[in-house]
């Protein structure tokens, strides 16, 4: 699959929001697929392969885990299951994205035939796992959330040696992220800097995040779902619920479609008709005889525009010397009036 995407292409993430639950992750795949969405994204976490009884919690918020090996061991499935769910997703129409966390990741992603890889802040630094995905020839989505640009620099570098075709997201991991956290101006910086597609990973569980994102040039949006916010686990706080997601998507598109269009204001020929509606004409604004000098507290400008002489040009008829009696609210037109240096009579 290639990364050249029309912008923007949108990821919703489930991550660990199914709670080890195969059925509640299936049922997360079907809302999803109701919302518009481009892909699902899910983490591939086995246990064994990735962890150990050392690594501490992020955020303690399990009540049924003594370790966060244990967390990862109950949030896993086995291969057949994921084959099942990469099924599920075919079925609706969803592409299947997912995080390796470990080498023998990578080996059942293969066997379930992704057609590219997520790269996870916390990966970026593992050249490890990044030269097995590299060996594969799929393409790569690199999120950038705990990197800084010397050691994104040295993964790009690597990449590219390699010629493994990748893009990049700004991202920033706090959970949730706040306004003064978003770094939205990471994403030009990265465009300028690697020349590739650019996109956006977000922690905020906000609508706009993104939409703004959309705004600045993302051409990949990135963000967790989660059926209601007051559910258990450690990315609910930042992540959109089904019915956010939905008028997300429309907003996404919204902007970016405007974004397509690019306005040129030099050129408002489609407007001639509705100018000649709102414009207007000069009209005096009270009875005027004639050989009255006009002032500019005798003008009114009034619609529509054609009728009189253009507001514009209001500055012309100051000091001119009316040829004619003008009623109260009569358009004014150059035949109606003379300059005193010449002869009006």
């Amino acid at each position: 699959m290639s990364l050249k995407i029309l912008s923007p292409y949108i990821i919703a993430e489930i991550g660990q929001a199914h709670e080890g639950s195969l059925g509640i992750l299936y049922s997360y795949i079907d809302a999803i697929a109701l919302t518009g969405v481009d892909a699902v994204k899910f983490q591939m976490h086995i246990a064994e392969a990735e962890s150990s009884e050392h690594e501490p919690f992020r955020v303690k918020f399990s009540v049924e885990d003594e370790t966060r090996f244990d967390y990862w061991k109950r949030m896993g499935f086995s291969l057949e299951q994921w084959k099942g769910i990469k099924q599920h997703c075919d079925t609706l129409e969803l592409d299947f994205i997912c995080s390796p966390f470990s080498n023998l990741a990578v080996d059942w992603l293969e066997d379930i035939g992704v057609k590219q890889y997520k790269i996870g802040s916390g990966e970026v630094n593992n050249f490890l796992i990044l030269e097995k995905i590299a060996l594969t020839g799929k393409p790569v989505i690199l999120s950038s959330g705990m990197s800084s640009f010397e050691e994104l620099d040295k993964t790009v570098a690597f990449l590219r040696e390699r010629k493994v075709e990748f893009s990049i997201l700004q991202c920033t991991t706090a959970y949730p992220t706040l306004p003064e956290q978003y770094g939205l101006n990471v994403i030009q910086e990265l465009k300028d800097r690697y020349n590739v597609p650019v996109g956006f990973s977000d922690h905020s569980a906000r609508m706009e995040t993104c939409i703004a994102a959309t705004a600045m040039g993302a051409e990949i949006l990135e963000f967790h779902v989660v059926f209601d916010r007051q559910l258990f686990g450690p990315d609910v706080k930042a992540s959109l619920t089904i019915q956010e997601t939905k008028d997300f998507v429309v907003s996404v598109h919204t902007i970016a479609t405007a974004l397509a269009n690019p306005i040129n204001k030099n050129n408002n020929t489609e407007f001639a008709g509705i100018k000649q509606i709102f414009e207007k004409s000069l009209a005096v604004n009270k009875n005027l005889p004639k050989n009255h000098i006009l002032t500019f507290d005798d003008l009114e400008a009034k619609k529509p525009k054609g009728y009189g002489l253009e507001a514009s040009r209001f500055q012309e008829v100051i000091g001119m010397v009316l040829n004619r009696d003008l009623k109260q609210w009569d358009f004014l037109n150059e035949q109606d009036y003379y300059s005193t240096s010449s002869d009006g009579q």
